[in-house]
């Protein structure tokens, strides 16, 4: 332990992080960063790294909003995360819903959270379709994000038809979670996705730019795949998010490069960077310099030499805990914070409780406002603010033209921070609203399914 002072600033709980046991725990801030103490009485004290920015984790709650409620799949015994999925003592909905189709995978990354491989069988048609359904359900027939996953779901022989299917029940977006292997290659399949038309997109991992960024966490080099596989969706007009995970002395030096990269391809919607979390094939101990979400900011602004900043983001209002996004216009190759100067929290009441905030809702309610004089919202300095991005004509095209425009104007970036045995934090879980739907008819957090309840791991 440290000889410098702590300021403590919350008392918590948290799994020991060797035996999983839940042991008390306390939040400190120290020079500058925030840190969570934890003591066993069977494997003693450990300290272990929540984020590397402690004003941001302070003021994190300045933009937390009430947690919307859904339904109860399970009784409260045991204790977070033991008890999943949702449990009475959940906060949040589910913003998005992940249903891995298959556990079976073409790649095998040494990072990958469901460790994924050559074993297991596809789940039937039928059965997806139930979980689907199920999750409609749950969210009072408005789910808003499907994630289609794995495993590699593009390895199912009826992946096709499952994208079909998720579509026609309306989804607020349905995503195909990818490592593109196949979409490098497969021009009839990318013909498929290309038909489904608004409101879907490919979720493409995308780790570097360089082979020595990609190799280290998907077992060889992908940059030259990955690029290609961009530059197929965009011929196709078929919108993508990169997914970059980040590790520390592996490729958080091309933070600001990944950025760089995803802005300037008017196909890309945006990027989801993900510090690396320590489960599945990727379980191991992280140590003091692993990656947090602030840590990604930071280095966002360093690399990008202050053309990005960390102010330019906010924590998303359904879980401060562990996610930040801006958004940005694209103009004549140059990027445009949004938030930037603006007090965003006086406009939280405005934003939706879900992961699924989104350019487009942001675009209609500027429309409105502009086409009635500013009356939607009682916010005229919302309006205002907001009205910029987009041309009042663009309320009056096709949907599938506002799409586009949104796709190639509008450029999003979120930070994602997981929560493994390290870093639990009983709060952040119970605010995580990223769930993986089981096939016995349950919804469990990303984080408590692959720490303690993959069927793998439990």
């Amino acid at each position: 332990m440290s000889d410098t002072v702590d300021v403590v600033h919350a008392d918590t709980t948290s799994p020991c992080s060797t035996c999983l046991a839940p042991v008390p725990a306390k939040v400190v801030l120290r020079a500058g960063r925030a840190l969570l103490l934890k003591r066993c009485p069977t494997h003693g004290e450990c300290e272990e790294l929540l984020e590397e920015d402690a004003d941001w984790y302070v003021r994190r709650l300045e933009f937390d909003k009430p947690g919307t409620k859904s339904a109860v799949e399970t009784a409260a015994a045991r204790g977070c995360p033991f008890d999943c999925g949702l449990c009475p003592g959940h906060e949040q909905h589910t913003c998005i819903g992940l249903v891995e189709v298959t556990p079976r995978c073409d790649l095998g990354c040494p990072v990958c959270y469901a460790g994924a491989g050559d074993r297991g069988e596809p789940l039937p048609l039928d059965e997806i379709e139930r979980m689907m359904d199920h999750y409609q359900e749950a969210e009072g027939g408005r789910a808003d994000i499907l994630q289609i996953s794995g495993g590699e779901p593009t390895t199912h022989p009826e992946i096709g038809e499952i994208l079909r299917r998720a579509m026609a029940r309306r989804f607020r977006c349905v995503m195909l979670n990818t490592n593109g292997l196949r979409l490098a290659e497969d021009d009839a399949f990318l013909d498929e996705l290309a038909a489904l038309g608004p409101g879907f997109e490919v979720y493409l991992q995308f780790d570097g730019l360089d082979d020595a960024s990609t190799a280290p966490l998907r077992g060889r080099g992908l940059a030259a795949v990955k690029k290609r596989v961009v530059d197929r969706l965009g011929a196709r007009n078929v919108p993508v998010t990169l997914v970059a995970t980040i590790a520390a002395g592996i490729n958080d030096h091309e933070v600001g490069a990944i950025f760089a990269y995803a802005a300037s391809r008017p196909g890309v919607r945006g990027v989801n960077f993900q510090p690396r979390a320590y489960f599945g094939r990727g379980d191991g101990t992280p140590g003091p310099d692993r990656v947090t979400l602030t840590g990604v900011l930071r280095r966002l602004e360093r690399q990008t030499t202050g053309m990005i900043r960390r102010d330019d983001f906010v924590p998303l209002p359904c879980d401060v805990e562990r996610v930040a996004v801006s958004f940005f216009r694209r103009e004549n190759g140059d990027v445009t914070p949004f938030f930037r100067g603006k007090n965003f929290a006086d406009k939280l009441p405005f934003v939706a409780n879900t992961l699924a905030f989104d350019t487009s809702d942001v675009l209609r309610q500027a429309i409105a406002g502009m086409a009635s004089g500013g009356g939607v919202c009682n916010c005229l300095s919302f309006i205002k603010d907001v009205a910029p991005l987009a041309p009042l004509t663009l309320a009056l095209k096709p949907r599938r033209e506002q799409a586009r425009f949104v796709s190639e104007n509008i450029f999003r970036v979120t930070v994602t921070s997981f929560v493994d045995r390290f870093n639990f934090e009983a709060r952040a879980m119970r605010k995580e609203c990223v769930h993986v739907l089981t096939r016995d008819g349950r919804r469990m957090p990303f984080s408590a399914f692959n720490l303690v309840h993959r069927p793998e791991t439990a």
